[in-house]
């Protein structure tokens, strides 16, 4: 095909999912010609599962996004119809926050911020091969004829390459919710020397509010208190609408048995592989047996639509068979589908080719981003996005990468099992990943990375401003509460107990049951600042000993993270190494031992040998 010149921009962000919005709207706001193209622009911000964001850890890497500058926190916090804090019988550390969004609101915001942003151009059309000079990308193809010229590309295709919609016997190829899918960037990618792997994912069907009988079905409501995700949203009063729970029975179960012959996954005819941590109803009946009953949720997709998402249902059986099963559940014996249920194969790249700041290791300028690097979930798209986005800005003005650590952020856990242990199926950001987990609290979000996000030029004057007030306030509040004695009278009205010896108000605080609002008062302050700075106080006092223990377990991690190992070093030339490692070493490059320590297949033992050979080579090069 012979090409035109279809303009030069700086960063080109490919795919309009939440990756490629958080791409590049950092890559506009940082300075750079930005050009985000998409398959459809109305298909911006989609989401084709579930309407919602946050969740256990997820809801973390939202409040990180919006630490670093990012939008998706406004987001969600302008188009929400439900909000709740998930894990608040547990410590601070797991508390998670989750909201129901208005799926079509949401895209609108979304849409609107990338439109309204300066040096950002929204374009529709098919990226379908990419150009390579001297290592380094520069530029793209398009299905129509453009070649569009840049200095960097971020790749955020989600599930679109060679996208494969399966329902039973029936199949065809497409990408999420009927979109048209890209059939031909992955032949490029493998042209390119890239390992692709083939991943699947599914969705549950959507039903008629008005076929439901919800009288059967125990309402969930959301909090009272709204706690936003961004700490730029302030307070939010809004009438928040209801989601269902019910069940799955004997009767449910029994048909999808019967029918287990025509299910995709069973068949052979899924290729792909799946969501351990989000399977099908199909695998959740065959791998638990004795399961009598699995919950089910019935949410809402928005405010102007009676469509309802029925969360825990994903399945790709036939139509009639899912119509079936659906109706053996109450509240749901008269339903009528809206939208079938389905799988999804795709293509994506094998996140081991990626350095830690997700920039392919063998073409300059070449940045991954969500799904495509075998992740799944909204959120882990977005943190993933901002990432890569920062990066490709921070390659061309030949600055060092922005590489978040373990210690400083669940996206620095994200990006750092996915590029050193790589995923063998879809990845999905959970607490327990996490070494760290009291240090990377969701409430403390900001003060772990806003920072940072000020360096890199997205955190502008009014978010530094309130982030700045917060801190400080936390500061004066906590040093107040060390240096004040805890007089009897204190005690007892805030404990019903007289004081065992001296103590401050902050070894009251740290009682179980008081709270910060009850001791502030004490120190003089007549009105009580924002609940969320009483939130972040109370924490940080009451589990203060934790805390610090954990940051001296860190300062020992990073005396190993920060010995840093050379690039292209041929690791079949210690000898000391045994052979499976040499081989893992060898194809990962790690940049540094910490990174190395994390390789599937190098053991302890190994890294010890990497020590001794790289101190020995250090002192005979002294």
């Amino acid at each position: 095909m012979n090409y035109y010149d279809g303009g030069k921009y700086d960063v080109i962000v490919v795919g309009g999912g939440h990756a490629g919005i958080e791409a590049a709207l950092a890559g506009a706001r940082m300075g750079k010609k930005t050009l985000l193209m998409t398959l459809n622009p109305d298909s911006i911000g989609l989401m084709p599962c579930n309407p919602s964001i946050g969740g256990t850890a997820k809801g973390h890497l939202v409040r990180e996004i919006d630490a670093l500058g990012g939008q998706m926190g406004l987001a969600i916090d302008a188009t929400f119809i439900q909000i709740k804090m998930l894990n608040t019988g547990k410590g601070p550390a797991v508390h998670s926050l989750r909201a129901q969004a208005d799926k079509k609101q949401y895209q609108t915001y979304m849409k609107q911020v990338l439109e309204n942003t300066d040096l950002l151009e929204v374009r529709m059309g098919e990226v379908t091969d990419l150009c390579v000079e001297n290592g380094k990308v520069t530029a793209v193809y398009t299905a129509c004829g453009a070649k569009l010229h840049c200095g960097a590309v971020v790749l955020a295709t989600g599930v679109y390459l060679k996208g494969k919609v399966i329902i039973g016997e029936f199949s065809q190829e497409s990408g999420p919710a009927g979109l048209m899918g890209a059939n031909h960037l992955s032949g490029a990618m493998t042209r390119l020397g890239m390992e692709l792997q083939r991943f699947k994912t599914g969705t549950p069907a959507r039903v008629d509010a008005r076929s439901l009988d919800f009288s059967k079905m125990t309402p969930q409501y959301g909090d009272e208190r709204i706690i936003p995700f961004s700490f730029m949203s302030g307070k939010i009063e809004r009438e928040q609408v209801p989601c269902y729970l019910t069940y799955t029975n004997e009767k449910t179960h029994a048909i999808i048995r019967e029918n287990i012959h025509r299910s995709p996954l069973f068949s052979g005819q899924i290729k792909g592989t799946g969501p351990r941590y989000c399977p099908s109803i199909e695998d959740k009946v065959v791998k638990f047996p004795d399961r009598e009953r699995h919950q089910l949720f019935i949410e809402p997709e928005g405010l102007s639509t009676r469509e309802m998402y029925v969360q825990g249902m994903s399945s790709s059986l036939p139509e009639e068979v899912q119509i079936a099963f659906y109706r053996t559940i109450p509240g749901m014996e008269n339903v009528r589908f809206t939208r079938t249920a389905y799988a999804i194969e795709y293509d994506c790249i094998d996140p081991l080719q990626l350095k830690l700041n997700l920039e392919y290791k063998h073409i300059g300028g070449l940045f991954f981003a969500g799904q495509i690097n075998g992740s799944s979930g909204y959120e882990e798209a977005g943190a993933q996005g901002i990432i890569a986005g920062i990066n490709a800005v921070r390659y061309l003005q030949q600055e060092p990468p922005m590489i978040l650590g373990r210690d400083q952020a669940y996206a620095g856990v994200l990006v750092d099992d996915l590029v050193t242990k790589g995923t063998r199926e879809p990845y999905r950001m959970m607490t327990s990943r996490a070494e760290y987990r009291l240090l990377l609290r969701q409430d403390n979000a900001d003060a772990r990375l806003c920072r940072i996000g000020r360096e890199m030029g997205l955190v502008d004057d009014a978010r530094y401003d309130r982030f700045m007030y917060k801190m400080d306030a936390i500061r004066r509040f906590k040093e107040r509460l060390e240096q004040t004695p805890a007089k009897a009278h204190m005690s007892r009205a805030l404990t019903g107990t007289d004081p065992s010896g001296p103590q401050k108000l902050a070894d009251i605080l740290k009682r179980p049951g008081v709270k910060a609002a009850d001791v502030l008062p004490y120190i003089g302050v007549e009105e009580l600042p924002d609940e969320e700075i009483l939130d972040s106080l109370e924490t940080e006092v009451k589990y203060e000993g934790y805390i610090d223990k954990q940051v001296r377990q860190v300062e020992q991690f990073r005396s190993l993270e920060n010995r840093r190992l050379p690039q292209g070093f041929d690791y079949h030339s210690i000898s000391g190494l045994r052979i499976e490692a040499r081989m893992k070493l060898q194809a990962a490059q790690p940049e540094n031992i910490g990174q190395a320590a994390r390789i599937s297949g190098v053991s302890p033992a190994d890294i010890s040998v990497l020590l001794v050979y790289f101190e020995k080579d250090a002192a005979t090069k002294a």
